[in-house]
């Protein structure tokens, strides 16, 4: 369960140019004024940049971890949606082209012997770059991924899974680890029958410090058990996910006794302790924290899975009272962390003596012309496809209000949704029910424009890759269910005028970092519509009002068919019912692309025929103001 450091051109400062200090200049928050240090000392960050493998001593050394996490298929800093470079309002730049200049330049300085680079998952999923080596020209038949090409050139040591490898099946995920240079890691990846790990829990690098001894750095993958309830088509039977801690249990003791110095966990689970799914497993989604504060024997953590920026933080083990280092990278490759490990050789064995961690901001380099080079013909052949003509609009639509108001948006997607349940229903039992639809805003940025529409047009609408489920509920369970979606918004009072920040996200239990948009769903009927309000001025679990069926009140008992996306219908968002729903259709089809094929069936899209407006939000029962 070895290997040896992989070897590779080292590039001095002096032929890049670049120095220490001009590397720093490139953090994107310093995370380097205080650093940890064994027995609760601090150092300062001028003794950070003291580079004791340059020291006379041979019994001090340092070990830099570089790492990214949640890459999502983002190679070059490209918006395929928008067939533009990226841009974001705080100026943020994508892709892990342009993460690989980050980590050439870091190796340069510090020495690339001396470097462990590592990724903390949610590689092969999230644009439709990854999509297409996925779906329309897939690895699994021969092409190589692109994120494998880019990965390979940059040079990681290893990478942990991240749920959304598991999206497109096993078949898909094992093509992409068979292309990789370096190991995919996860340790609580456990067979269903025999509970052994399907990929390999960890590894050990050894780094190699001239005049020193060998450093042996052993690193443990982790990834959140959430994954059997969002995948639970292609894992159940098959793969099981058992809890982060416990699995660390027993896997940190292993690394030791295969002699570990240093144990970096790369753990795509986040820092702040919650789960999306409530107590829908033993087991939280978000366990970092309790990973570091409850396991013995971790030295530093690279986090991923959560999307947030944590350039450095610093939790203290119960067991044995030292500090162990935590950073997350933000996603995209917008990041790049920086973890140093410092370490002194007592009575024949390395020890870590302190650590500190920074971030680099992808927005300040260029990309690197090997990983841009190695994915060019991949990134041609995507761009023909999603700029293709599929169809034509009679309108625009635009789902930037969509979270706040109902839009022709999210009603086509309802609708198509709805139109392909109801089609498969047909002389089955449940054909004559009323189909129902639930969708999100995923996107603030989608647009469908008026006349001619593309692919990337219409994949905008549903950025993830989620499949087509229908399920029955009662019309009491639609209420409750709209209720659960109806604590996205604040608790407020008055008619506003409002922004809709002041409005949206709430702070729940399940969610403390505030509810994002994509556990909010919006209902909508087929053949009638679906009316109802929403009361922010009431507390949460009151707030549904006039809820309504083809203009009658819903009746309770009433049997209705939902159209519903498999994250939810597996418990992602904590919907009540929806997880001991009887299913009804389920064939396994992208929503995406069934939106896709949709328009180029159909050939045109006519709002009119589709959408109306059929909720809103109001205060103590009177309308709103909403400014944006």
């Amino acid at each position: 369960m070895s290997t040896d450091a992989r070897s590779s051109k080292t590039d001095s400062a002096t032929e890049t140019g670049t120095t220490r200090r001009q590397l720093l200049a490139l953090a994107a928050v310093g995370g380097a004024g205080a650093v940890a240090v064994a027995g609760g000392a601090t150092a300062t960050a001028a003794d950070r940049r003291t580079d004791p493998n340059r020291s006379a001593r041979t019994d001090v050394a340092r070990i830099t971890v570089l790492g990214t996490t949640d890459l999502h298929g983002n190679v070059y800093n490209w918006d395929y949606f928008k067939n533009a470079p990226y841009s974001d309002s705080a100026g943020n730049n994508i892709g892990i082209a342009k993460a690989a200049t980050i980590i050439k330049t870091v190796r340069s300085v510090v020495g690339a012997g001396t470097c462990v680079t590592l990724d903390a998952g949610d590689t092969i999923q999230g644009t439709p770059l990854a999509y297409y080596f996925a779906k329309i020209d897939p690895i699994t038949q021969g092409a190589t991924h692109p994120m494998a090409a880019a990965m390979n050139k940059v040079g990681y040591d290893a990478a942990a899974l991240g749920n959304h490898e598991y999206n497109y099946g096993l078949d898909t995920l094992r093509a992409f680890e068979k292309q990789l240079n370096f190991p995919l890691l996860s340790a609580n990846s456990v067979d269903w029958h025999t509970r052994a790990p399907v990929f390999e829990p960890w590894v050990i690098k050894t780094v190699q410090i001239t005049g020193r001894k060998p450093i042996r750095v052993g690193i443990l993958g982790l990834v959140t058990p959430g994954v059997a309830i969002w995948d639970k088509a292609n894992v159940e039977g098959k793969v099981r996910f058992p809890g982060i801690v416990e699995q660390a249990r027993k896997f940190v003791p292993k690394l030791r006794q295969a002699g570990a110095d240093v144990v970096i966990v790369s753990c795509h689970s986040g820092a702040d302790t919650s789960s999306s799914y409530g107590n829908a497993l033993p087991w939280p989604e978000n366990a970092s924290t309790l990973l570091a504060e409850q396991v013995q024997g971790i030295d530093a953590i690279l986090v991923g899975h959560a999307h947030k920026e944590i350039p450095q933080r610093f939790v203290t083990n119960t067991k044995t009272g030292r500090q162990v280092l935590l950073s997350e990278p933000l996603y995209w490759g917008m990041r790049v962390t920086e973890m140093s490990i410092d370490l002194e050789l007592r009575r024949g064995a390395w020890k870590v003596t302190g650590s500190s961690a920074m971030l680099y901001n992808a927005n300040e380099v260029d990309e690197d012309p090997a990983v841009a080079k190695a994915v060019a013909r991949s990134h041609a052949k995507v761009l023909t496809y999603v700029n293709s003509v599929v169809g034509t609009s009679t309108a625009a639509m635009s789902a930037a209000t969509s979270r706040y108001e109902d839009t022709a948006a999210i009603d086509f997607i309802n609708y198509v949704q709805a139109d392909a349940v109801k089609a498969a229903l047909a002389g089955t039992p449940q054909a004559d029910l009323p189909v129902l639809s639930i969708a999100a805003p995923f996107n603030k940025a989608a647009a469908i424009p008026a006349g001619e529409v593309t692919v990337r047009d219409v994949a905008g609408l549903y950025i993830y890759d989620n499949t087509l489920i229908g399920i029955t509920l009662t019309g009491a369970q639609v209420k409750d269910y709209l209720e659960q979606s109806a604590t996205y918004f604040k608790q407020v009072s008055g008619t506003g005028p409002f922004t809709p920040d002041q409005l949206t996200n709430a702070v729940t239990p399940t969610a403390p970092g505030g509810t994002p948009d994509y556990n909010y769903d919006i209902m909508a009927g087929l053949d009638a519509d679906l009316t109802y309000a929403i009361d922010v001025a009431k507390a949460p679990g009151s707030r549904i009002t006039d809820l309504a069926y083809a203009g009658e009140p819903i009746d309770p008992a009433a049997q209705f068919v939902i159209a519903i996306n498999n994250y939810r219908q597996s418990g992602g968002g904590n919907f009540p019912h929806v997880k001991t729903a009887p299913v009804v259709y389920n064939r396994q089809i992208e929503i995406r692309q069934l939106l896709i094929d949709w328009v180029t069936a159909n050939g045109t899209i006519d709002p009119a025929s589709f959408s109306s407006l059929d909720w809103k939000l109001v205060s103590d029962g009177a309308d709103i103001t909403i400014t944006d």
